[in-house]
């Protein structure tokens, strides 16, 4: 919460390149099955909020923006390419993924269900299974250091070791 008891959500890119910080209530959640959400977001669906009438201030850097329509814009971290927003006529929706507590903002709706991929409503019913637990991978997961940005704020980044 911020200092007037309106909600406060951060969050940025994989790189930390970009910041964010909304002060006020998010709007609707939802996903998005479109083909253009898959294209933006490299996946079956784009998870998005709406920031309706929150105060959205980018903290460090500036997302750059494609015009994926007549209509609409998609901005993404120009070092790391993390998706982040979503602005059409009616305003702009942030990644969900791009929040630094994503788990806090649920979708509500799925809207493009006209493109949703086949299999997409049986993932959830797949075996799951932790990272570390990759056989193929787990020679490199033990030794791995994560780049990416933490999930919160940072005075700087990169840190002074790795700039």
């Amino acid at each position: 919460m911020s200092l007037d008891n309106k909600p406060l959500y951060t969050g940025g890119c994989q790189c930390g390149a970009v910041r964010f910080r909304v002060e006020g209530a998010l709007g609707d959640a939802s996903v998005c099955h479109c083909r253009m959400c898959q294209k933006a977001s490299g996946n079956f669906y784009a998870a998005l909020v709406s920031v309706r009438d929150a105060k959205l201030e980018w903290t460090r850097g500036q997302p750059k923006r494609f015009q994926s329509s007549n209509y609409a814009f998609r901005g993404f971290c120009p070092d790391c390419g993390t998706q982040l927003t979503f602005e059409a006529p009616e305003g702009m929706a942030l990644a969900i993924g791009a929040f630094d507590e994503p788990a806090e903002i649920a979708p509500r709706i799925q809207w493009g269900i006209e493109a949703k991929l086949p299999y997409a409503d049986g993932i959830p019913a797949l075996p799951g299974a932790e990272t570390i637990t990759d056989e193929e991978a787990s020679s490199y997961l033990a030794d791995l250091v994560s780049y990416q940005h933490p999930d919160h704020d940072t005075e700087t980044w990169p840190p002074e070791d790795r700039a």
